[in-house]
């Protein structure tokens, strides 16, 4: 047993394993906790002052800042030809990408696991005249919709937050039909992001804002009452810090994929392409530098059924 903080801390810092049972294992992390995280911070909300009254400004200046960050994601978009199609979204977020769905012709239906994000979602359809056949509050393990009911199955950013994953991608092969396609996006493991920044950089961030004790505010102070409620070198490990690192220091559960490891938790699906974008490692400076076609943090897949 190591009895020397040094030792505990650099054992922290050589275990590799972002996702097996931490401090808090997947199996313990409830389906609740995972919803109350994301009614309270709805995805995107740190980027624009909060959805309040003038929700057309705040779309508009939600878009500008996703697509001016993630310029990508319009062609990736238009590359999965929805025209026509019925399309299920798994993840609202602020509905940009269900706008954009639409607007390309999608015969689209939206599921969240939040209330907070179905309403401002509705709301933005509504206030754009968008049309859409239904947006429901439910959960990707007890999708409420028919089998065999979807040409299109998408899902951006979400489905690393669902611990149960075996059980979502089952509930997805059964709602697509059979000529479907399931289109994902999923951090990814081989990239800058976790490699460099979240496996090295900010650890070692930590340890010095720790060890130093300066003055810490914001995200840097979360970090440290994490790390001093969990003991530092269980906060450090990978298991447990992962989740800390994707969205937020409060998020309770992000996974990052391999394409192996996509194969292995989607067991119902072949991979028919694969191709990463966004190179993205804060606090380095590197958006918009060459590399996210091999170390970006954006993994997209797209899979059809067995």
């Amino acid at each position: 047993m190591r009895t020397e903080r040094g030792g505990e801390i650099g054992a922290a810092l050589r275990d590799p394993k972002p996702d097996t049972a931490l401090s808090r294992g997947a199996g313990d992390i409830s389906e609740d906790q995972i919803a109350a995280f994301w009614q309270a911070h709805p995805c995107g909300d740190q980027f624009v002052d909060g959805a309040r009254e003038d929700f057309e400004r705040f779309f508009a200046r939600y878009d500008s800042i996703r697509y001016g960050e993630e310029a990508h994601i319009p062609a990736c978009l238009r590359a999965m030809d929805v025209a026509g199609k019925r399309i299920l979204e798994i993840g609202l977020g602020q509905g940009a990408d269900s706008e954009q769905l639409i607007r390309l012709g999608a015969i689209w239906s939206g599921l969240d696991l939040t209330p907070e994000s179905v309403n401002r979602v509705a709301m933005r359809l509504m206030l754009r005249r968008l049309p859409y056949e239904s947006i429901k509050v439910g959960s990707a393990l007890r999708i409420p919709h028919e089998t065999a009911s979807f040409d299109v199955v998408f899902s951006h950013g979400v489905l690393h937050h669902v611990p149960d994953i075996r059980s979502a991608q089952s509930e997805i092969h059964r709602v697509l039909k059979r000529d479907g396609r399931l289109v994902v996006m999923l951090y990814a493991k081989y990239s800058l992001n976790y490699l460099l920044s979240i496996f090295l950089l900010r650890r070692l961030g930590l340890i010095a804002l720790y060890l130093l004790r300066p003055s810490a505010r914001g995200i840097y102070a979360a970090h440290l009452a994490g790390a001093r409620e969990l003991g530092l070198a269980r906060y450090l490990r990978m298991r447990n810090f992962i989740h800390r690192n994707t969205d937020g220091p409060h998020n309770p559960y992000s996974k990052v994929y391999s394409v192996a490891e996509v194969r292995r938790d989607f067991p119902d699906f072949r991979i028919e392409r694969v191709h990463k974008e966004y190179l993205h490692a804060p606090p380095l400076k590197v958006h918009g530098l060459p590399g996210a076609s091999l170390l970006g943090w954006h993994l997209w897949v797209h899979m059809i059924p067995k």
